[in-house]
C-alpha cells in the first residue's frame, strides 16, 4: 500500500528546506535528528511548529525535513516555509488561514554584496587624517 505523503519546499536566505509530511503523531525530524537535538533554541522550535499549531495539524503529522544552507534561524525559517507549502497541499482549505498569517511568502531579505572599495557591503575602511 502506497504512503500517503505530501512535500513542500521552504527557503529563506541562503537555507533551502524539503519537508514532507506524513500522517502520524506530531515528531518533527530534521536531518535524521529530533528537533530537540537539533536545535538548542526554544525560540527556533516556535518558529518551525507554527503553522502546525495555527491549523491545528500538530498531532495529525509526522514532519521530516532535510535542510541544508545558511545558519539556524535561516533553516527555521525555511523549514517553516516548507510546512506550510506541505499543508497546502495536504488541506486547500487551510491556505487562507496559512497565507492571513504570512507563512506562505518566500521572505525576500537576502545578504547584500560587497561593493569594490569597501571592506563589506556598507563597511568602508578606516579613516585616518594621517
Amino acid at each position: 500500500m502506497a504512503k500517503v505523503q505530501y512535500f513542500g519546499t521552504g527557503r529563506r536566505k541562503k537555507s533551502v528546506a524539503r519537508v514532507r509530511l506524513v500522517p502520524g503523531e506530531g515528531r518533527v525530524v530534521i536531518n535524521k535528528r529530533d528537533i530537540d537535538d537539533y536545535f538548542g533554541l526554544d525560540t527556533l522550535k516556535v518558529i518551525v511548529n507554527q503553522p502546525l499549531v495555527l491549523t491545528g495539524t500538530k498531532e495529525k503529522f509526522d514532519v521530516l525535513v532535510n535542510v541544508h544552507g545558511g545558519g539556524f534561524t535561516g533553516q527555521a525559517g525555511a523549514i517553516r516555509h516548507g510546512i506550510a507549502r506541505a499543508l497546502v497541499k495536504a488541506d486547500e482549505t487551510l491556505k487562507p488561514e496559512i497565507k492571513a498569517a504570512g507563512y506562505l511568502t518566500r521572505d525576500p531579505r537576502m545578504k547584500e554584496r560587497k561593493k569594490y572599495g569597501l571592506k563589506k557591503a556598507r563597511r568602508a575602511p578606516q579613516f585616518s587624517k594621517r
